[in-house]
């Protein structure tokens, strides 16, 4: 008895703190999926952080890599050119505007559509629907605008054809600034909102069958469960998709306003993304590009905190 109760004893007691090298070879496997993951964010993300220090230098590209570190230093040279110039605030409105009306018409709609789908007594109907509105994701940028200029040409465009049979003239609406932020809201909302919403989805397939019994039993309608149940159950999942978007607030696609922008629509149209591609691809001025694009990154950062910070104040939830 008493070497079986010290057997027990012994076996409770906890096991001792594993070292590195035998977690390492416990989850080596893992890390070695892990691995290119890695990679990829060191080379892409956080090796070209060095270039930051162009912000703050007369950098020369002739100077190569040796030049990053030996180029003149400037200080604040070019975050003040760049305030002073007549650009700034027409490029800080539009990036602003253009993510704050995709943020505004583009959010709601996955989320309303998801509710919309699983709501559906026709299944066939509803899975159909979810394949057709997937679909445009998946379709190049190159693409989108491509079928957007013909569709909207002035001359044969289907859209203006309709316009001139119903007695109107022709309208320019890649040309148009009053067009370029509607055009590039519509045609994104269109291309994400299928796509966004899975994980709507799924947030409202994971509540509980019992939940909506009883809510039938209780005489609740069908939009008092969406209200009552269905909202509040996905809002902890609204609330973390809302503060990683925030976070991309500014973060405007410059591929699709590239595509899109001409020096007519320069006025509604031009972004941070696309002057900083301008300024240093176009005008080798690496040092004022550096600049413009860091107070992108920055302003950006503070959004990521703002919203996490307030979402935990207000909700209790947050991304960390």
């Amino acid at each position: 008895m008493r070497n079986a109760s010290q057997t027990i004893v012994h076996s409770a007691e906890p096991g001792r703190k594993k070292t590195l090298g035998q977690l390492i070879s416990r989850d080596r496997h893992l890390m070695l999926m892990f691995l290119p993951v890695f990679l990829f964010y060191i080379v892409f993300c956080y090796l070209p952080m060095v270039g930051i220090v162009m912000g703050f230098e007369n950098f020369r590209m002739g100077s190569g890599f040796s030049g990053l570190f030996n180029s003149e230093w400037v200080g604040l040279k070019w975050f003040k050119q760049f305030f002073d110039s007549v650009f700034a605030w027409r490029l800080i409105r539009n990036t602003f505007l253009l993510s704050f009306y995709s943020l505004i018409f583009g959010f709601p709609i996955p989320i309303i559509f998801a509710i919309a789908i699983t709501q559906m007594r026709a299944r066939r109907f509803a899975k159909v629907a979810q394949v057709i509105t997937y679909l445009p994701y998946f379709i190049s940028t190159v693409v989108v605008v491509g079928m957007m200029t013909n569709f909207l040409s002035p001359s044969n465009g289907i859209v203006n054809q309709l316009i001139v049979k119903m007695g109107g003239k022709p309208i320019s609406f890649m040309s148009n600034p009053a067009w370029f932020r509607r055009l590039y809201v519509i045609s994104g909302s269109w291309q994400s909102f299928g796509f966004n919403s899975i994980i709507f989805v799924a947030a409202i397939m994971g509540i509980d069958p019992s939940l909506y019994e009883a809510m039938e039993v209780d005489g609740a309608s069908r939009w008092q469960q969406i209200v009552h149940l269905i909202l509040p159950m996905i809002s902890e999942t609204i609330i973390l998709l809302l503060i990683m978007t925030l976070g991309n607030l500014l973060n405007v696609g410059f591929e699709k306003v590239y595509l899109m922008y001409s020096p007519a629509v320069y006025e509604t149209g031009d972004v941070i993304s696309t002057y900083v591609y301008r300024q240093g691809i176009e005008n080798h001025n690496y040092g004022y590009a550096s600049a413009v694009g860091l107070f992108y990154s920055a302003v950006g950062f503070v959004f990521v905190m703002a919203s996490n910070y307030l979402s935990r104040r207000v909700t209790g939830s947050s991304l960390w």
